[in-house]
């Protein structure tokens, strides 16, 4: 705490102000202590930030208060997109035990006549419809424990993607597909194959070809006798390629489910129950920043602001929301002591979101709009509430990026470019450029607070993240200025100490909505 009859040391009425301009044309003379008066002009510089950008995102579109200081909420995941199966072994026979790998041998499907087995596994916890994420380690593979494909049911239209060759059905090059109507469903645990022992959580289904195809083979996603995939599967998840993304990879080993067909006059078909939420938890953190001032300061009339006080009150804030800022960035969720700190959005995502890498001396414009695909696919993240928050550097890279085409390119009413600046506007006092993408526009705001880190961008699906202040029993915790915690009366020292005061925390939901480039 500062000494009290000084601010920062500095004594008001002896402390001097540098007296130069620049450089070695630097000036020897003592003009005085700067705050008193001594006829200087009334112009005062001051250099105005675009401060803390996700604080102020945050506070104005994305504050939900809580009640408790350590605070659970519910996490929703929609099941009608994820009715997608991987066939791990099928069978040419109608009952029985799939046994045959995708892949080995050619088949000739007729419709109407042919009817198969499958063997079908996923690769998402069907409880809570928690999936696999672009950059972290494979959790979900096909067969593991909660990730058996319940949503089959008798009389639903299956799509199967085969190839023209074994070698393109093992690299998920795909000619075409056959259709399938489901006869049967068998959810109990089997082994992946005749000749193996592990027993895997796949769905045996007995289906009728409704759209067949002649010799070709189906695609192969899994490997035989084993729960792991194989190179060509989910293993881009977790180390990706320039060339190969995620979804690029493994959309073409899925089978989904494309609609059922009844028979006239039938009854209710079958149905299956799924269960979409999972939940999680988060907790506040306590900030603090005082302001201490001694009365004949405070007394005191200087030059600029006259009222000292109120123009350290100003800094104080400012500081307070700058502190904030770095906690909500770079914050790790722990409890040591009996202090808790919140959850960054730093630490969260690495740790469980979207994570690509960006070298803005490498990085191309097609590279980056295939980490977008991956990103901001509909069926898991809408990109309409994800603000990019950027590195300086980034921040250049990509106007510099988007500004190409105007640049250097003379544009006819019959051409368009789909990387390109669409406008630029102030979104609660924050600048915030619009970049027109094939996916939609990316709203980018520079965030200086990375600078000098290696995060170069997140991308923030403002949707998912929450700021929660702590609120309950008629008192607010948020950001409040407690007056006088210390004063002639109460400490028997002449003057005046005020706390600023915050107890807040971050709330992160479906990291799979969060990306960050580094």
């Amino acid at each position: 705490m500062a000494d009290s009859n000084t601010i920062g040391g500095n004594s008001l009425y002896s402390g001097q102000g540098r007296n130069a301009l620049s450089g070695s044309t630097a000036s020897t003379y003592n003009t005085g202590a700067l705050r008193r008066k001594y006829n200087f002009g009334n112009y005062v510089s001051e250099l105005a930030l675009a401060q803390d950008p996700f604080f102020r995102f945050l506070a104005m579109v994305s504050k939900k208060p809580t009640d408790d200081p350590t605070f659970k909420f519910t996490e929703k995941r929609s099941s009608y997109t994820k009715r997608y199966g991987y066939m791990g072994d099928y069978s040419t026979t109608a009952i029985a035990e799939p046994a045959t790998t995708p892949g080995n041998a050619a088949v000739t499907p007729v419709a109407g006549s042919s009817v198969y087995s499958f063997g079908m596994f996923t690769d998402y916890n069907s409880d809570g419809n928690m999936t696999n994420i672009f950059g972290q380690t494979v959790t979900y593979e096909e067969g593991v424990e909660g990730t058996q494909p319940k949503f089959y049911i008798p009389g639903q239209i299956i799509k199967v993607p085969h190839a023209s060759s074994a070698a393109n059905a093992e690299a998920g090059t795909v000619s075409g597909y056959t259709l399938w109507k489901i006869n049967s469903v068998d959810l109990d645990s089997q082994p992946i194959s005749s000749t193996s022992s592990a027993t895997v959580n796949k769905a045996i289904i007995n289906a009728t070809c409704v759209k067949g195809a002649s010799a070709v083979y189906f695609c192969d996603a899994t490997t035989t006798g084993s729960t792991d995939d194989n190179s060509a599967g989910l293993g881009y998840l977790a180390t990706p390629t320039s060339s190969a993304k995620s979804q690029e990879v493994l959309e073409p080993f899925r089978s989904y489910v494309v609609g059922t067909a009844h028979g006239v006059g039938t009854g209710y078909p079958e149905t299956w129950a799924d269960q979409p939420y999972s939940t999680n938890y988060g907790q506040t953190q306590i900030f603090k920043t005082s302001a201490v001032m001694n009365n004949t300061d405070r007394a005191t009339v200087l030059k600029y602001e006259g009222n000292e006080w109120a123009r350290i009150w100003k800094e104080k804030l400012i500081e307070h929301k700058w502190d904030i800022e770095n906690a909500l960035l770079f914050g790790s969720q722990a409890s040591t002591g009996g202090v808790n700190t919140t959850e960054g959005a730093v630490n969260f995502i690495s740790a469980y979101g979207n994570a690509f890498s960006l070298n803005t001396a490498t990085k191309t414009q097609d590279s980056f709009l295939d980490d977008l695909s991956a990103m901001l696919d509909p069926r898991y993240n809408n990109a309409g509430s994800t603000v990019f928050f950027c590195s300086t550097a980034v921040y250049n890279w990509l106007h510099k990026l988007s500004g190409y085409f105007a640049n250097n390119i003379e544009i006819s009413p019959n051409y368009r470019a789909d990387f390109s600046i669409s406008g630029k506007k102030k979104v609660f006092g924050i600048d915030i450029t619009t970049i027109s993408t094939v996916y939609g526009d990316m709203n980018v705001a520079r965030n200086v607070h990375l600078d000098g880190t290696n995060v170069k961008m997140l991308g923030i699906n403002m949707k998912y993240a929450a700021y929660r202040p702590l609120v309950g029993n008629g008192i607010n915790r948020d950001t409040s200025v407690y007056v006088g915690v210390q004063t002639l009366e109460n400490s028997g020292v002449d003057r005046r100490v005020d706390q600023i005061l915050t107890e807040a925390g971050m709330e992160w939901c479906c990291p799979e909505t969060h990306a960050l480039w580094t």
